[in-house]
């Protein structure tokens, strides 16, 4: 069992707030964590599954079931029940707090945000990635990143069982778990849209063009987006712009934020086909980035790229207060400073630009632009 980065954060959240909630893809180990979690708490810990027809039935009034509970409650896949809700609002406002609660969920607090509307000021989010390099080891992150952050993926015997196991959650996520979350879209239509989306991965979205392609229009093209955004596969990463004098690119573009999800819908089943792929870069782009911001444990809303109509761009820029921290992702062993990286530098006011590259060398490169390896990500946090 893999030691998530996230255990110390959910202890933290759980000693702030009654009712801690950590949400993620399926399969992605929300479940390992709440368990490691559950080692390391000084009390009685009580656990329901909601996928089991038992739990369910158990919790046929929950408040009867969960009032006299004391110490850490777990309730895994909370959207099967969303008007738990309702009681742990009441259970919340208990004078003593005498229990905490742990909710884990495959939907994003959109999704749940009807259900969860009267637990404001009471829960805490906790976004649990794929696995990251500080949990693997750097050693083994050509595998992470062929393979994916799943662990099921990940730790597969080999590459054929690992790449089966992706094709099926694949197959498994758009016939079944969608419908469970109460997603109504053709699994054939959403799968086809999803391969699709695999294929312009790391580039700016032009909606119109993907709808052309779908034969929708760009509402329906958005909702897709959205739906694949909201359950952990897609990150659309927003563009940064103010008043400066160039012109700046204000649509998202769009990362498939599991590398293994991505390498499955491109047909790439091995080192050997990934290295001559014509996606390569966008695929090291788009596994650094992820890493990055699981490193740092960045706030979605604080993670941005850039781009100008003159072509200057920065792959991600991290904004925290005051502090401007810029990435660029080169798939080379050696790279060097671009005019794009120094407007970037200067227009951006960035504290410091680090390229992250595929070597293993660390060096400065100019003033505040340092290259560092993939290897080093890691060290960020």
């Amino acid at each position: 069992m893999i030691e998530r980065l996230e255990v110390a954060t959910v202890g933290r959240r759980l000693r702030e707030r009654v009712v801690v909630a950590i949400l993620g893809a399926r399969q992605v180990g929300k479940t390992t964590l709440a368990k490691q979690v559950a080692r390391r708490w000084r009390g009685p810990v009580h656990s329901f599954d909601l996928e089991r027809a038992v739990d369910q039935r158990r919790l046929a009034d929950p408040e009867l079931v969960l009032g006299p509970l004391r110490g850490l409650v777990v309730l895994d896949e909370v959207q099967h029940l969303p008007e738990l809700f309702k009681t742990l609002r009441v259970l919340a406002d208990r004078p003593r707090k005498p229990a905490r609660f742990l909710v884990l969920g495959s939907a994003s607090p959109e999704l749940l945000r009807q259900s969860a509307e009267s637990l404001a000021g009471r829960i805490s989010y906790v976004d649990l990635p794929g696995l990251l390099l500080g949990e693997v080891g750097t050693k083994t992150w050509r595998r992470l990143w062929l393979r994916g952050g799943f662990p099921s993926s990940y730790l597969a015997r080999n590459e054929a069982v690992s790449g089966q196991w992706r094709a099926d959650f694949v197959r498994t996520f758009v016939t079944r778990d969608l419908p469970e979350l109460g997603i109504r879209v053709a699994p054939a239509t959403l799968g086809r849209f999803w391969s699709m989306l695999a294929h312009v991965h790391a580039q700016v979205l032009n909606w119109s063009e993907l709808g052309r392609s779908m034969a929708v229009d760009d509402h329906v093209v958005r909702r897709y987006v959205d739906i694949l955004a909201q359950t952990f596969m897609v990150r659309s990463l927003q563009p940064w712009f103010e008043n400066i004098s160039k012109r700046q690119v204000k649509s998202p573009k769009l990362l498939l934020r599991d590398s293994g999800l991505l390498h499955t819908l491109l047909d790439v089943r091995d080192e050997k086909t990934l290295q001559g792929h014509a996606r390569l870069g966008a695929s090291f782009e788009g596994f650094v980035i992820e890493q990055v911001l699981g490193a740092l444990n960045v706030d979605p809303s604080s993670a941005f790229f850039w781009r100008t109509a003159d072509g200057a761009e920065l792959d991600l820029l991290v904004v925290r207060g005051k502090s401007r921290l810029g990435f660029e992702v080169k798939h080379t062993s050696a790279p060097s400073v671009t005019p794009s990286m120094r407007i970037a530098l200067h227009d951006l006011r960035l504290d410091k630009l680090l390229v992250i590259h595929a070597g293993t060398e660390r060096w400065a490169m100019a003033d505040r632009i340092e290259a560092i390896p993939v290897t080093a990500i890691p060290s960020l946090a």
